[in-house]
């Protein structure tokens, strides 16, 4: 398909790819903690020195905003406001929502943001020191990769996962929960609980991925390599592809991430394709196609969850 990539580079034999975003650690978006991430233990307790101490590099020392601090920017935080609903409009329709809604979890969203909960040896502390944005080399990006055996994160200086260097990985069974936590930059967070109760919150730059991840840990969708696609899927598949606009014409973009499928609950499969929106970074722009068995368009059906 013309823009399928090549995964060998990363799958070992056997496995396939089911699911990829990007994935960084998130960044409050609430007056208080606006800009703003910390590493705490169950105690509440920042544990920044000793993430350091376990080897990795020193970053921004983080404080709650005053009340003076949110007077000062108040006007500043309307217009930031509006604009920010409007480039979400521009990056992805479907991604219209903005972090002015009810917070799901006012202590960890509002009053402190928490990206790592994490008591000493627990699987969140494992995570590579590249996840976060105010650490890693500029131009890094870093991107989540779920197979049907392990979450392998990898990190790029060219933006792209096929170029990647693989900086940690878990088995899938380490996953306890993943939660999509709306109360977020255009609603693109999840928070990933582990076996042993330590967490995560990431930024996956759509609001799609963050919905996808979350759907497949549940089991409200399916997803399937696209080994497992039909004939007619696999026709319908390419010819979507070649349409996109960064693949028409000459000189194509190896922009688009390789497309993922999920088979919803009527058995439409869903095929998504994503391509970092050029007017803002970290963000991502969405291309959707809804196929039958056979590999027919179609529409959303009753009973499936909302993907339009």
């Amino acid at each position: 398909m013309d823009c399928d990539w090549d995964w060998d580079w990363l799958t070992e034999p056997g496995e396939s790819v089911l699911a990829h975003s990007a994935a960084s650690f998130a960044t409050g978006t609430a007056p208080a903690v606006s800009g703003h991430r910390w590493f705490r233990d169950t105690e509440r307790n920042d544990i920044q020195g000793e993430l350091v101490d376990e080897g990795w590099p020193s970053g921004p020392v983080y404080a709650l905003r005053t009340t003076t601090d949110k007077a000062a920017r108040r006007t500043g935080r309307a217009l930031a406001s509006a604009l920010s609903l409007f480039t979400s409009l521009i990056l992805n329709e479907n991604n219209v929502g903005a972090p002015d809604g009810e917070p799901e979890d006012p202590a960890n969203e509002v009053h402190d943001f928490p990206v790592m909960w994490a008591a000493p040896g627990t699987i969140a502390r494992t995570l590579p020191w590249q996840l976060d944005p105010a650490r890693r080399p500029k131009d890094w990006t870093t991107d989540l990769v779920v197979t049907d055996r392990r979450l392998v994160f990898v990190g790029s200086d060219v933006g792209m996962p096929e170029h990647s260097d693989v900086l940690g990985e878990l088995p899938f069974d380490a996953i306890a929960e993943v939660r999509h936590m709306t109360f977020s930059s255009v609603e693109a967070d999840v928070r990933i609980t582990f076996s042993d109760r330590s967490w995560v919150r990431l930024f996956t730059g759509a609001r799609n991925s963050a919905e996808r991840l979350a759907q497949m840990a549940e089991g409200t969708v399916r997803m399937l390599p696209a080994s497992a696609l039909t004939a007619g899927q696999r026709q319908e598949a390419a010819r979507f592809c070649a349409g996109l606009p960064e693949n028409k014409g000459k000189g194509k973009s190896k922009k688009s991430y390789p497309p993922t499928y999920a088979r919803l609950p009527s058995g439409t499969v869903l095929m998504e394709v994503r391509s970092p929106a050029k007017s803002s970074a970290g963000f991502f722009d969405t291309s959707i196609n809804l196929m039958t068995e056979t590999g027919e368009r179609t529409v959303p059906q009753p009973g499936d969850p909302y993907v339009a």
